[in-house]
């Protein structure tokens, strides 16, 4: 049964009713994404657990249109920005690996091609990218080039019809367990475009990244390119400089901020809960003063999020929004996500730490949030340099 806004945001979440407009095909994507959350929720903390990745889940989020990032693909029911923006917020609430899954697989690897791929290239991705039946990857982070990634050293070199590539990949994301990557190199003229490079290519090797205390549900892989041959065909035509890349990147930093929204919208619900029902010295924890300002506090950061999130979409909608506006959102919302984490599972005392729960999963996956796709203090060094004219770094 579909919902509507109001009954899929509780005026105790939305309490500026931010969302209360939505309707018509956003509401009903809105709608397939708790409906998926719903049907995948008993299997994540064992999947977090285990650090394991349910592909069989993601492909499920496939088959219900979800990994799309509002391109558009024929023979598919169309995707507003609104409504790719509100599918990202409703998983994360479910879990943020789970939410990533689609901004790696749609958010970067599809919209590269989408931006800038040729229509070949177009014909033969996206439909089954889309279907999870392709699964990509976006390289373009390095060992010793995160934050500056505009300073990348892997190398396309231009050998007939083919590009020599070498280098090496870090914190790659379906790099290991995908079919294709887009691979970011510096080319011979010394700018960097992008490569669609097969996984199972001769001299690409992929190794998955363990020990992660965060961000378990999605592997990451370190990634060393020898001698990588790539015909010119799958060079992609449009990307000619690292602006063309950091186009792409505007968009996943939104999807952070409606990542971080939707973690922190569910850690603030599963805190108010909590504190309704659980006794201590003979009454609900939700009557101390203490604990009523606690979810006070957390209510702010949350309205204040949304109040960002609904902002941005405005702009993004109509085309004028900016990569300074998108870090200052990334920033805002990714801090004001851990301090509602880090509030709600102190209110839970001991279980707090324990999965069920949920919000030690949060927890420990904002910090991810918190760092990907530019540092909090490389985001607010960019909104710096907006303000002021100068920059303090290179």
């Amino acid at each position: 049964m579909s919902l509507t806004a109001d009954e899929l945001l509780s005026a105790h979440t939305d309490y500026y009713r931010v969302f209360a407009d939505v309707d018509g095909e956003d509401l009903a994507w809105w709608n397939t994404a708790r409906e998926y959350a719903e049907w995948a929720r008993p299997q994540v903390n064992d999947a977090w657990e285990a650090a394991e990745y349910n592909i069989p889940a993601v492909e499920e989020a496939a088959r219900r249109g979800l990994v799309r990032d509002g391109i558009d693909i024929e023979g598919q029911p169309p995707m507003s920005i609104r409504a790719n923006r509100l599918i990202t917020m409703e998983l994360a609430r479910l879990d943020i690996s789970t939410a990533t899954a689609p901004i790696v697989q749609a958010g970067l690897a599809m919209q590269s091609i989408s931006l800038c791929g040729s229509e070949e290239q177009k014909a033969k991705y996206l439909a089954p990218m889309s279907r999870m039946e392709i699964r990509g990857a976006f390289a373009l982070t390095e060992p010793n080039h995160g934050s500056d990634s505009v300073a990348l050293e892997t190398s396309a070199r231009r050998e007939g019809d083919e590009w020599v590539i070498n280098g090496e990949k870090k914190w790659i994301g379906h790099g290991s367990v995908g079919h294709i990557t887009i691979v970011w190199a510096r080319m011979d003229n010394g700018e960097v475009g992008g490569f669609i490079v097969d996984q199972d290519q001769t001299g690409y090797h992929a190794e998955t990244i363990t020990g992660k205390a965060s961000f378990r549900g999605l592997p990451q892989a370190h990634i060393t390119l020898n001698d990588v041959r790539v015909p010119d065909s799958r060079r992609l035509p449009g990307a000619n400089s690292f602006r063309d890349t950091a186009a792409i990147l505007t968009g996943t930093r939104l999807g952070v901020a409606w990542s971080a929204l939707g973690t922190a919208m569910d850690c603030y619900e599963k805190a108010l809960a909590y504190a309704k029902e659980r006794e201590q010295f003979g009454r609900p924890l939700v009557k101390n003063q203490i604990i009523q300002q606690r979810l006070a506090d957390m209510l702010m950061d949350l309205t204040s999020m949304a109040l960002y999130c609904k902002r941005l979409l405005e702009l993004e909608e109509a085309g004028t929004l900016n990569e300074k506006q998108a870090s200052l959102a990334k920033v805002h919302t990714t801090r004001s996500a851990r301090r509602i984490a880090a509030n709600a599972r102190d209110m839970f005392g001991g279980v707090g730490i324990l999965l069920e729960n949920d919000v030690i999963r949060h927890m420990a996956d904002i910090e991810a949030l918190h760092t990907y796709e530019g540092t909090d203090t490389i985001q607010s060094l960019i909104v710096g340099k907006s303000i002021t004219g100068v920059s303090a770094y290179r």
